[in-house]
């Protein structure tokens, strides 16, 4: 057995995985993840018990029980860089033996749920209504590094977003990663289903304009008016494409749920952001608790 070196996995001196600084034990295998480090504890309030609470920098998490459905909501931070942290040491969680640092002979499928705020793309995805991510297609740069297999659907879908926007014949490579189908059947009641696109960040990266020129001024239009069969892009935000690749690679489950707290084409913004995150929750949660997931 290939033993994992010091340097590569990084285990804190109470046995916990170095960032998250979780012990196996503390994660559960359904986890709902947030960006925001103060919405785990708007989500664990719904939990019937809370066993572990664990905090190091923006990685906060909670892990207890809906019933009998045990459960860990942790925060990630913003971006596709920190979900490279966050899943990674999810899956050595699960997946590695921290006593032998070497990968265990059978392995453990995680349920990753995200809840997430986010932009919507298209004029009928209202502010303060549910998007289900069918696919994560991203424009940052985190799954170039990782070897990724693509299905055939997959692939046509790529061709098509890059010959609509023309992204790739610059610096900007897109990729792409379906959903669980597992996860995703679960989420139809009050979730628009569509391609969730991931940013690299909130400014440039969305199109917005402050004092800076963009390098690709037409980039809302060109992903408001993709479409290929019945697929089309219903939002935009910071993680999904990332959760959905590295997932796929290390043999998660993985689902995006994100509320509309801005419609990019109607330029409208949620008047009770709060409000319309908790109504995610709860209704995300009951699904959760109350399904096979």
């Amino acid at each position: 057995m290939n033993r994992i070196a010091d340097s590569e996995l990084i285990i804190n001196k109470r046995g916990a995985i170095y960032h998250l600084d979780v012990r196996p034990e503390e994660l559960a295998e359904t986890i709902i993840t947030v960006g925001d480090p103060d919405r785990v504890k708007e989500v664990s309030k719904h939990f019937d018990k809370i066993e572990y609470k664990n905090q190091h920098r923006e990685f906060i998490t909670h892990t207890g029980y809906i019933g009998k459905k045990r459960i860990s909501c942790m925060s990630t931070g913003i971006g596709p860089d920190n979900i490279d942290i966050a899943l990674n040491e999810a899956d050595a969680l699960a997946n590695i033996d921290f006593e032998t640092r070497t990968i265990k002979e059978k392995h453990t499928a995680l349920n990753i749920i995200r809840f997430g705020t986010c932009g919507s793309l298209q004029r009928h995805v209202s502010v303060d209504t549910f998007v289900a991510g069918t696919h994560g297609l991203g424009l940052d740069n985190v799954l170039h590094y990782y070897r990724m297999e693509n299905n055939e659907e997959e692939r046509q879908l790529l061709h098509a977003f890059n010959t609509h926007t023309q992204l790739a014949t610059g610096p900007v490579a897109p990729y792409i990663s379906m959903a669980s189908g597992k996860l995703l059947k679960n989420f139809t009641d009050k979730y628009h289903q569509g391609i969730t696109v991931t940013c690299p960040g909130f400014y440039g990266p969305q199109g917005r304009v402050l004092r800076m020129g963009l390098a690709y001024p037409g980039l809302i239009d060109k992903l408001t008016t993709f479409e290929f069969g019945n697929h089309h892009i219903a939002n935009f935000e910071m993680e999904s494409s990332a959760i959905y690749g590295l997932g796929k690679i290390m043999g998660h489950h993985c689902v995006s749920l994100n509320v509309i707290v801005a419609n990019r084409i109607a330029k409208e913004f949620s008047k009770d952001g709060a409000a319309a995150v908790e109504s995610l929750i709860k209704h995300s949660l009951g699904i959760i608790a109350d399904s096979s997931i």
